[in-house]
C-alpha cells in the first residue's frame, strides 16, 4: 500500500529551462544551444545544485571562458525568467492527493534559488516543509545518500512510498532502494500512471 508520494519538482511540477531566457538573449538557436552545451552546461549548473554558491560557480566559469563573461553573468541574474511556470495539470493532481497521502519533495535545486520558487508558487505549501533540497544537504540525486536523508528524516518505508521524477537515473536509484516509481516523460499522463497503481484520489 502506498502511503507516501515523493515529488521531484523540475520537469514534474515546475517548468524550468535556461532557454526561456537565452532564446531572446541570443536570437540564434544554434548559438544558444552551443553555449548551453559547451559553456553553461547542465554539469556546471549541477554544482550549484550540489551546494556551490552562485557567485563561486559564476566566477569559476568566467575564469575558464572569459570571452563569455557577459553571458555567464546573465545566467543567474536572469534565473527567475528561466522558471517560467508551474505545470498546471500535475499541480492540480498534487492538490487532489493532499490529505489522502503524505506528500514530500526531493529536488536537485540550489539553496539560493529555491526560495524564489517558494515565494511565487503556493502549491509548495502543500508539502508543509517536508522537502529535501540538494543544495542545502550538499548531496544530489541520483546519489543514494540524498534518498537516505529523506528516508531517515521522515521515517519513510520505501515499499510504502511512490517516487515521481523526470530523470531516469533518479528513478532507477529510487527503484533500487525499494520505492515504487513513475518516470515522467513528455508523453506521460501522471493521472493515468497513478490510476495504474490503484491510487484513489
Amino acid at each position: 500500500m502506498i502511503r507516501n508520494i515523493i515529488f521531484d519538482f523540475g520537469g514534474v511540477l515546475m517548468d524550468w529551462d535556461p532557454r526561456y531566457f537565452f532564446k531572446n538573449y541570443f536570437h540564434d538557436d544554434e548559438k544558444m544551444e552551443w553555449f548551453l552545451k559547451n559553456i553553461a552546461t547542465d554539469e556546471w549548473n549541477a554544482e550549484q545544485d550540489l551546494g556551490r554558491s552562485l557567485r563561486e560557480g559564476t566566477e569559476i566559469l568566467i575564469k575558464q571562458h572569459p570571452d563569455w563573461e557577459k553571458e555567464i553573468r546573465a545566467y543567474y541574474d536572469n534565473w527567475p525568467i528561466m522558471l517560467r511556470s508551474d505545470i498546471p495539470k500535475n499541480v492540480e493532481i498534487l492538490r487532489r492527493l493532499k490529505g489522502k497521502f503524505q506528500l514530500f519533495g526531493l529536488t536537485n535545486w540550489s539553496e539560493e534559488t529555491f526560495p524564489i520558487a517558494l515565494e511565487n508558487y503556493d502549491f509548495f505549501e502543500l508539502f508543509e516543509g517536508k522537502i529535501v533540497v540538494s543544495g542545502k544537504e550538499k548531496l544530489i540525486k541520483p546519489d543514494k545518500a540524498i534518498f537516505e536523508v529523506l528516508i531517515h528524516r521522515y521515517d519513510l518505508k520505501p515499499e510504502e512510498s511512490l517516487f515521481i521524477d523526470d530523470n531516469i537515473k533518479n528513478v532507477e536509484t529510487a527503484k533500487s532502494l525499494g520505492f515504487q516509481v513513475v518516470h515522467i516523460q513528455p508523453e506521460t499522463d501522471l493521472e493515468d500512471e497513478l490510476r495504474k497503481l490503484n491510487l484513489n484520489f
